[in-house]
């Protein structure tokens, strides 16, 4: 490994008792040889990444890594602890930690280099003689690779096995099982390796052919066709989506995240095998999806279910934007009068603003037509692939038809994904799996969701659909204010996240219909105000005390006004990140301040979307604005009364102080 780690990136009586502390205690000594340009910079990035996912190792290791723009050349820092550091992993507290920097333009050599450390950490061998070697120095020559002559039989393995296109050869006949396997993780640096050696491993052990692509922060080398048609079954292991699914299409199937093929290959190997035999085929979708299906198969069924959900929500948000801008837009330009409007395709005169108007109403209304459809399908899909498409939009459909609405949605959603899951479960004849995905699938679950959404459960939903708009409409005085400040506090809680979705796809359901009640424009209002007032405040607060923040915080303040102005609610993850003991309770009361006033003001909003600059569509839009000032003000103020008390820790993401948050899942700013 050349000089990526030497002697003085060694610490063998670590003293760290947290995983903070030891990333800090860690990163110190890449700052004073120059490979870290900016401490608590560098440090907010491996928070950031271990918040994603906990780098605790089954057998004592902890491995925090990212990539990040403080790091200078790819570097590795180790550390022995005595007493141990909890990483998160499963048997227990980690002994032997090892600290990966890489840049954020770091070399392919470089990046293959680090992946094969992360090969040898699956080698019992390598770090049994870690914990008993006695002098830095013969440490990093051990970590370098130097026991054996050159740094080149430490990058071998990963070279080897970096998707490598060897065909599976052999006779038909006695053949044993073969696997093809796909591993990649966030940063694509230490578990995407150790994953694909963990898997190789088990199948030697098990008399399993199993050859794995390897998509990490190197690139990838896809592996040889024939190798695919050749694999008797695919595992994914996997915490980003895989690249070029499709290859695998038509092969038994086990999805599943990273860190299950490093702790439990054995298991994944068998589970491949029970699929193979029962004749089980999953269809492979579109590998560039943002849809993220991963992680760990033993996880819990709430959780499963609020990923589906969320797959659902994120795909329809933009078809909410783009609608209900065109449709505020439209009442802007033609009055409030302008739904009763004839076709623009029989009445449309260039120089009449009303016709304009009124173009922009239809087009956003037919936009609009798509949010029930597109929800529904796009649950089943988080469930179940490209095949739960079909019926989850037959569904949606469905569910405007009978005006289920929303509700209607949710439930086609779900029922058309447990669908096809229950028909991919059914053993059906080899000559049958290639037309399963495109034919069969479509054809019975279609049908399936059809008859259970117009003939059991539609005239229920559509009930309670019909209630819930009553109630919404019947919402004065004190019950209103109470929803704004609860619609505040969810907007807040976690800056983006499943709950922030929740109370914001609810807001947007009340208006996604051409003529809104005035109580479903108030709340639409209320959440969209609550939703700017983290991200201003912050960025008010970095201005007036910048002195309790960092360089890397006072620097996202700025682009904090521009978030927040834009009701981009994400913007202050970075923040609660950080620090969120102080920054989320603050958030929260300021959101529920906002969302109150707003309700008492009066305001109403036609567009779900837009922050400041759809201010002249907004009903009593000066006192939104106070409202809206008011939270942020709060909001600000609490902050900055909070961190002058005690300055937090700098490394804490997703936790403060031993507690534990998960501020958002946010893989891409989606709206509010």
């Amino acid at each position: 490994m050349s000089d990526m780690i030497t002697a003085e990136l060694v610490d063998l009586d670590l003293s760290a008792g947290t995983k903070e502390a030891a990333a800090r205690a860690l990163a110190e000594r890449m700052v004073a040889l120059g490979r870290v340009t900016d401490l608590d910079g560098f440090l907010a990035d491996v928070a950031a990444r271990e918040a994603q996912m906990p780098t605790g190792l089954d057998g004592g290791i902890g491995i925090p890594h990212c990539r990040s723009e403080h790091v200078t050349e790819p570097t590795l820092a180790f550390g022995r602890s005595a007493a141990g550091i909890d990483f998160g992993a499963a048997d227990g507290p980690a002994d032997l930690i090892f600290l990966i920097a890489a840049p954020a333009g770091a070399d392919d050599a470089h990046l293959t280099i680090l992946s094969s450390l992360a090969r040898q950490l699956m080698n019992a061998g390598f770090t049994d003689a870690l914990r008993s070697v006695g002098d830095a120095g013969a440490a990093a020559a051990l970590i370098r690779g130097e026991e054996d002559g050159s740094e080149d039989s430490v990058a071998a393995p990963a070279a080897a096995s970096a998707g490598a296109a060897t065909v599976i050869t052999g006779p038909e006949e006695d053949r044993p099982f073969r696997v093809v396997a796909v591993t990649s993780c966030p940063t694509g640096i230490a578990h995407t390796y150790m994953a694909a050696e963990s898997l190789e491993n088990a199948g030697r052990e098990a008399g399993v052919e199993i050859v794995v692509e390897t998509q990490g922060s190197a690139g990838f080398t896809r592996l040889d066709p024939a190798v695919i048609a050749s694999a008797d079954g695919v595992i994914f292991a996997h915490d980003v989506p895989v690249r070029e699914k499709d290859r695998f299409a038509g092969k038994p199937t086990v999805d599943t995240g990273v860190k299950a093929a490093i702790n439990r290959p054995a298991d994944l190997i068998t589970e491949v095998r029970g699929r193979a035999e029962r004749g089980e085929v999953t269809a492979a979708a579109s590998g560039g999806t943002p849809v993220e299906r991963g992680g760990d198969s033993g996880e819990g069924y709430g959780t499963k279910l609020r990923k589906w959900l969320m797959s659902g929500v994120s795909y329809m948000v933009p078809f909410v934007a783009a609608g209900g801008l065109l449709i505020a837009l439209g009442f802007a330009i033609g009055g409030y009068e302008i739904n009763e409007a004839p076709s623009v395709m029989d009445h449309f005169v260039w120089t009449q603003a009303d016709s304009w108007g009124a173009l922009l109403f239809q087009i956003g209304g037919v936009a609009f037509g798509f949010l029930v459809p597109v929800l529904a399908g796009y649950i089943a899909y988080g469930m179940a692939d490209r095949p739960g498409l079909v019926p989850g939009f037959v569904g949606g459909a469905i569910s405007l038809t009978i005006n289920a609405g929303f509700l209607g949605g949710l439930a086609a959603g779900l029922i058309a994904g447990g669908v096809v899951i229950a028909i991919q479960k059914v053993r059906i004849p080899a000559a049958l799996r290639g037309i399963m995905p495109v034919v069969v699938i479509p054809l019975i679950s279609a049908a399936v969701v059809g008859f259970l959404m117009f003939v059991v459960i539609g005239k229920p939903i559509a009930e309670a659909q019909k209630g819930m708009t009553d109630w919404l409409n019947g919402l004065t005085g004190t019950n209103a204010v109470l929803l704004g400040a609860l619609l505040g506090l969810m907007m807040c809680f976690d800056l983006g996240g499943p709950v922030n979705k929740v109370a914001y796809t609810f807001a947007t359901a009340g208006i996604a219909v051409a003529s809104p009640s005035d109580s479903a424009m108030k709340i639409m209002a209320a959440v969209m105000a609550a939703g700017m007032v983290p991200p201003l405040a912050m960025a008010l607060a970095t201005t007036v005390r910048g002195k309790l923040f960092n360089r890397t915080e006072r620097e996202n303040g700025k682009a904090a006004w521009v978030l927040g102005a834009s009701f981009i609610t994400e913007g202050a993850i970075p923040f609660a990140a950080a620090d969120p003991l102080r920054v989320i309770p603050a958030s929260m009361v300021g959101g529920a301040v906002t969302g109150a006033l707003s309700m008492t003001f009066g305001a109403t909003l036609r567009a779900p979307h837009g922050g400041i600059f759809v201010v002249p569509l907004i009903g009593n839009p000066f006192l939104y604005l106070v409202a809206i000032a008011a939270g942020v003000c709060v909001t600000a103020a609490l902050v900055i009364v909070l961190k002058g008390l005690r300055k937090p820790a700098p490394l804490t993401t997703g936790t403060g102080e031993g507690t534990s948050v998960s501020p958002a899942e946010t893989k891409q700013p989606v709206a509010a």
